[in-house]
């Protein structure tokens, strides 16, 4: 959530932002009239309690023939004050309603663009993988190795589900392994394993909700929703709390299943393990002081990017324009991976810093000094990476000519010694 005191001190410069990520400026200006409005029925409601407050004190001096007109007042300005009170609660909930609809304004740092098209290259690290044959997709690949099985993925679950069966489901549980023991041991996350289930308030919190709410599972009857990534919980872990200057940064690794609808990408990516309702990922969250979270996020950057270059796969690091930025981020790069055999860059990180949009709303803070002012933490997260995409890339960049595929030097202890999978 954006502060509401930048938007009132700033509106043009505000407006000036937000519409290079698509936000009408009538729509601040909406927020504004909200704000205005709420504020006016506080002070009104204010001034009515003062009155009544210094009424009541004059009544406790005077006679009970001086006291009954006061108190008959006293009763009809109780009920105007009720009456205003409502209406104070409802425009509280419409600014709030409002406020939370507005998308976190762009670092200056950020290129502006409308769309993908102006995102911008970065780097490009790793060759292209040579081969003699014609790299086979993972979706063959999987298949002939008899470790992805799409048709009974679809006959339990229905259309983007699959099963990974063998030294398939093996290799998904060592890169989760491998990558949260790299992330703890060498560097400096501490591990979490949080619940994959969580309250509305927590996707509030990360700014999933209300915008996205389509795009999210949840239980019908109980206030339950699946998790769309780890840094939902993550986040939500120091919901409400206060660090002390000397506890921060403070960064946390995490591996859960993932769930999301897919409603915005009907009938793309049909083939293969790309995109589905349900996938797993290792998530890396940071919480730092406000001053560092620029160079945090590049050290962010780095340790997805360190995966990469430890599995030995050509990647490159994209910067988003501010026309491709999340609702959420204020800065965002996103690590791609090159898949020879669907012959595409997929996506298996996006980093980003939020600054203190999703602490404004989850209320975390920190104190400068000690006994000093609480102020806002700034957040960060990227994945340390996602699967599926990052087993494609392992399939399809180290498939052998008789279509066995190597196992990355690094896996190979958590793979039971197997140099291949064949």
């Amino acid at each position: 959530m954006l502060d509401i005191r930048i938007i009132r001190e700033t509106p043009d410069e505000v407006k000036a932002a937000l519409a290079t990520v698509g936000v009408e400026a009538s729509e601040v200006d909406d927020v504004l009239a909200l704000d205005e409005k709420r504020r006016s029925l506080i002070g009104e409601v204010e001034k009515l309690r003062n009155e009544r407050a210094t009424a009541s004190k004059r009544i406790g001096k005077m006679s009970p023939e001086e006291r009954e007109p006061l108190v008959a007042e006293m009763r009809a300005l109780g009920d105007k004050i009720a009456e205003l009170e409502k209406d104070m609660a409802t425009a509280e909930e419409a600014f709030e309603s409002a406020m939370l609809q507005l998308p976190n304004i762009p670092h200056p740092d950020v290129p502006v663009g409308p769309d993908e098209s102006d995102n911008v290259v970065v780097r490009e690290v790793g060759d292209e993988a040579i081969f003699d044959f014609e790299p086979q997709p993972h979706w063959d690949l999987g298949e002939k190795l008899g470790i992805i099985d799409f048709e009974r993925g679809v006959k339990v679950s229905g259309s983007r589900f699959y099963i990974l069966c063998g030294q398939g489901a093996r290799l998904q549980r060592a890169l989760i392994n491998w990558m949260l023991d790299l992330h703890t041991s060498e560097h400096g996350y501490s591990e979490l394993y949080p619940p994959v289930m969580v309250r509305e308030e927590c996707l509030v919190g990360t700014g999933n909700l209300p915008k996205f709410g389509d795009n999210l599972y949840r239980d019908v009857e109980e206030d339950f929703w699946f998790v769309p990534t780890a840094e939902v919980p993550v986040t939500n872990f120091y919901r409400d709390e206060i660090f002390e200057a000397d506890q921060l940064p403070r960064y946390h690794v995490a591996y859960t299943p993932c769930f999301r609808r897919e409603k915005m990408s009907a009938g793309r990516d049909v083939r293969g393990i790309k995109r589905g309702h349900q996938f797993d990922k290792v998530e890396m969250v940071k919480f730092v002081r406000p001053e560092s979270s620029d160079q945090e996020l590049l050290r962010l950057l780095d340790d997805a990017e360190d995966v990469c270059r430890r599995l030995g796969l050509r990647h490159r690091v994209v910067q988003m324009c501010t026309g491709d930025l999340s609702f959420v981020a204020a800065m965002k790069y996103d690590v791609e991976v090159w898949a020879p055999g669907c012959g595409e860059w997929l996506e298996v990180s996006s980093c980003s810093n939020f600054r203190d949009f999703q602490a404004r709303r989850a209320r975390i803070r920190y104190r400068p000094e000690p006994r000093a002012k609480p102020d806002l933490v700034h957040t960060l997260n990227g994945s340390g990476l996602a699967l599926p995409r990052i087993v494609i890339a392992v399939l399809e960049t180290f498939q052998q000519a008789d279509g066995s595929v190597r196992v990355p030097e690094v896996l190979r202890p958590y793979m039971g010694g197997a140099e291949t999978i064949a």
